[in-house]
């Protein structure tokens, strides 16, 4: 697979400010992928489970680091599932952001 288009890892950390109030903090780290869609039998078995997976992002294992948010065309997605496809590469099955609320 060849890893053509930009995907934006979203790690979400949290810093505090001179009296102890937490400030949430996004650190973006981009990286390069491939786009897959999701297949059939995956798509109907999430959404038993009120999941909508819409994409398949491919990308280096080890540039991954448990992020549970990623940015791809200025779309915001949530990571519902990640699968290792040999020693390198990793599939992250991922849902458009719901909002909150």
């Amino acid at each position: 697979m060849t890893y053509d288009y930009e995907l934006i890892l979203i790690q979400k950390d949290i810093d505090y400010d001179e009296i102890g109030n937490q400030i949430p903090i996004e650190k973006k780290v981009p990286i390069l992928c491939g786009k897959k869609s999701v297949c059939r039998t995956e798509f109907y078995n999430a959404a038993a489970n009120d999941l909508k997976p819409e994409i398949v992002f491919e990308i280096h294992g080890y540039e991954y680091n448990n992020q549970t948010e990623v940015e791809f065309n200025g779309k915001r997605y949530t990571v519902i599932r990640t699968y290792g496809v040999d020693f390198e590469n990793l599939e992250l099955t991922c849902e458009v952001k719901r909002s909150n609320g």
